[in-house]
């Protein structure tokens, strides 16, 4: 059993919704995303996503854009980051699950990358920009692996291309709330809670809400319905203001953390 099908399987006998946590590695620097790790381990999150910065990111929003840039101005590297997860994975007990873009895997190498993800303990991967159809340039890598290959839905996935998502995916499935890119947001469509119960009506996977979450009320809302939500850009922008702080940095962190989790547990 995957590390990630294990968290979902415990957070369902407990009636629980997972909490998963998006930052950039590197932002502001290696040496704080590590602490940061910890800090939104112990605050309650189900899992970690850890952004690879990368260029040009053009499914991010100026929220996570800036992060990569600064993650990149302090010299932060795909190898950099895989040596980060190779320290302190050990330490901690949630799956992490790598989120990034396609190029910098392709520099490194995807047979050399499973092999280096696999040997530091990563436990899912995303590569937003790289499409199902052309996902098997890191699946047949990453699947004897056994390294979750996390497909992203969105509004406007049809129906027979859905199907043969499903039928390939792992880990969980993330349902992108809007046709857009990261960022925080007032409301989300009005649709969106039923868009996710159609989509659990069509798979036994996880299905995971992201893109837009940045709020307990709108997080509780739509564990509602799913089976857990991604937060990226509201944390990035707590670590953005407060990166520079000291201490505050992580009081400010696991606050937020910890109040997004309390709306997803169980009555």
């Amino acid at each position: 059993m995957s590390k990630i099908k294990d968290t979902f399987e415990r957070l369902g006998a407990k009636n629980e919704k997972g909490l998963v946590m998006y930052l950039t590695a590197g932002d502001p620097d290696l040496e704080k995303t590590a602490r940061l790790l910890f800090t939104i381990e112990e605050a309650g999150a189900d899992i970690i996503e850890i952004g690879v910065p990368f260029s040009d990111p053009m499914a991010d929003g100026p929220t996570i854009q800036r992060a990569s840039g600064r993650a990149l101005d302090v010299g932060t590297t795909l190898e950099g980051i895989l040596n980060l997860i190779d320290e302190v994975g050990p330490s901690l007990n949630v799956p992490i699950v790598l989120f990034g873009y396609y190029n910098p895997i392709l520099n490194f190498g995807p047979k050399r990358f499973a092999e280096r993800a696999a040997e530091v303990g990563i436990d899912g991967l995303i590569t937003v920009d790289l499409p199902y159809e052309e996902s098997r340039e890191i699946r047949r890598f990453t699947y004897p692996k056994k390294i979750d290959f996390i497909n992203l839905i969105s509004p406007v996935t049809d129906g027979e291309r859905l199907g043969r998502i499903i039928a390939d995916a792992s880990g969980f499935l993330y349902y992108v709330s809007v046709t857009g890119v990261t960022g925080v947001r007032d409301e989300l469509p009005a649709d969106v809670r039923d868009q996710i119960v159609g989509l659990k009506g069509k798979t036994e996977l996880p299905v995971v809400v992201g893109f837009g979450v940045s709020n307990p009320q709108t997080a509780a809302k739509l564990g509602e319905v799913s089976d857990g939500v991604v937060v990226g850009s509201a944390l990035v922008n707590i670590i953005e203001e407060y990166g520079n702080k000291g201490d505050l940095l992580y009081e400010e962190v696991g606050n937020f953390v910890s109040s997004l989790k309390a709306g997803l547990k169980g009555g």
